[in-house]
C-alpha cells in the first residue's frame, strides 16, 4: 500500500510546477495549463485524503469531480477569451494585455 505521504508530495510537487508555469510564462496558453496542473493537485490530495480517512463516504470523489467540471468550465471560458484577444490583438502574450483598450 501506497503512504499518504508519497500522494501528499507528489501533488505538492504538480502544485509547484503548475505555480512555476503561471507566474513565469508569457503565453496564456501556458498559464492556463498551469492553472490545469495546481487543480490536478488539488484532485490528488482530495482522493489521497477520501482514501486514507472516509473509505466508505464519497466526499472526497464529489469534490473531486466538481473541480473536474469547475476545471473544464474554465478551460472554455479561457480559450473563449483567448481567441477573441488574439483576433482583436494578435498576440496572447500576457504581459501585452495590460491595459483595458480596445
Amino acid at each position: 500500500m501506497v503512504p499518504l505521504t508519497w500522494y501528499l508530495i507528489l501533488a505538492a510537487a504538480l502544485f509547484c510546477i503548475g505555480l512555476f508555469g503561471v507566474l513565469a510564462r508569457k503565453n496564456a496558453v501556458a498559464v492556463l495549463m498551469g492553472v490545469e496542473l495546481m487543480l490536478n493537485a488539488v484532485n490528488i490530495n482530495l482522493l489521497a485524503f477520501w482514501r486514507y480517512t472516509a473509505l466508505g463516504q464519497l466526499v472526497g470523489q464529489a469534490f473531486a469531480v466538481f473541480v473536474i467540471t469547475v476545471a473544464a468550465a474554465e478551460v472554455a471560458v479561457g480559450v473563449a477569451l483567448f481567441i477573441a484577444i488574439y483576433r482583436q490583438r494578435d498576440t496572447v502574450n500576457v504581459e501585452e494585455l495590460d491595459d483595458m483598450k480596445g
